[in-house]
């Protein structure tokens, strides 16, 4: 009698469980405030008043009031070099900044100073993109290949130190495969999971389970085969449900085959076919709090959204950005072109 009271109530609560009904979205207004002399490409949102960003030209700044103020400053390296910064992250109210190219310098950036945690000195070497996992003591960054094998950087000390990792210990890459520096979304964090999505010669998702010490890697029909197609971002609902968006960065108004969906981790991805979808995207994001449903990409061809997954899609602006990315469902910052911009859905 009791087990049958139990199952009643759990039907009963099940019943009462209201479906998330996604939302139409025809077209969006987004705040624009101006950056001078850098693009940006990286973005670290902290809520709805407060956005940190690294761009070209060695500038970091952030915003603590929604917008109305802007402290930037240049960082130099030995008094010359400007690093050009494509790769954010944050932990315990530090900032971490990756530039790319020759040298590859990573900056932990406080209150009180800049330091200088990780440098790299190589003809080849060049960082794309970098996060932290939810622990916040682990974190990871990627680049493109020195040797036969993805540039891969670890931190287990909540970005104290950080160490590249032996190509022994990774899988191997292929001659004209690389990772783009598009958006700072090539890379997915989830719990101790992590997705790394690649480009050029293949188009190619590789997924460690256990912080980056051992790795799977799966195919995908993304469109690949030289330089500039592949994929540019990667995002997951879910450790089951993920997207994958990017292209080809030399044609960008063809939607050949640059977008796919998974509902397996990653172990097999699916081509979105319908020809109306947008065309090259450097980011696509999940909407939080949405079960996967609602989703929005951009690109220097504009801004798309899909309240299916990502089956389906329609322009609602044509503004170019790089990157977006989310505090909650009402909320998200954008990142451009000597731009930041703020979005607000209803």
């Amino acid at each position: 009698m009791r087990g049958l009271l139990i199952l009643f109530c759990l039907m009963l609560i099940l019943g009462c469980t209201k479906k998330y009904e996604p939302r139409i979205i025809d077209n969006i207004e987004i705040q624009e405030f101006k950056i001078d002399s850098t693009s940006i490409r990286a973005i670290k949102v902290v809520d709805e008043q407060t956005v940190y960003f690294a761009g070209a030209n060695g500038i970091i700044g952030y915003t603590k009031d929604g917008g109305n103020s802007w402290n930037t400053k240049q960082i130099t390296y030995k008094d010359s070099i400007k690093p050009h910064f494509r790769s954010i992250a944050m932990q315990n109210n530090t900032i971490f900044a990756l530039s790319i190219a020759n040298p590859a310098l990573l900056y932990k950036i406080t209150d009180k100073d800049t330091t200088i945690v990780y440098k790299e000195e190589h003809p080849k070497v060049f960082y794309d993109a970098m996060q932290f996992f939810d622990d916040g003591e682990h974190g990871i960054a990627v680049g493109d290949p020195t040797e036969d094998c993805m540039s891969l950087l670890l931190t287990n000390d909540f970005g104290e130190t950080w160490k590249k990792v032996s190509c022994d210990k990774l899988p191997k890459i292929t001659e004209g495969e690389a990772f783009f520096a598009a958006s700072n979304t090539n890379i997915k964090t989830l719990g101790s999971s992590v997705w790394i999505a690649s480009g050029g010669k293949r188009a190619r998702v590789f997924r460690s389970d256990n912080y980056g010490k051992t790795w799977k890697v799966f195919e995908t029909p993304m469109i690949q085969g030289n330089g500039p197609q592949g994929i540019y971002s990667i995002d997951v609902a879910n450790f089951k449900r993920g997207i994958i968006m990017g292209g080809d960065f030399s044609k960008p108004n063809k939607n050949k085959a640059n977008k796919a969906i998974t509902t397996n981790g990653g172990k097999t991805w699916s081509i979105v076919a319908d020809k109306q979808n947008p065309s090259y995207k450097s980011c696509v994001q999940y909407v939080p709090e949405t079960t996967g449903k609602e989703v929005f990409a951009v690109g220097k061809t504009g801004v798309s959204f899909s309240n299916d997954g990502g089956q389906n899609w329609k322009e609602v602006s044509k503004e170019a950005y790089y990157a977006i990315q989310f505090v909650d469902k009402y909320t998200a910052w954008l990142a451009g072109d000597k731009k930041i911009g703020k979005l607000i859905l209803k």
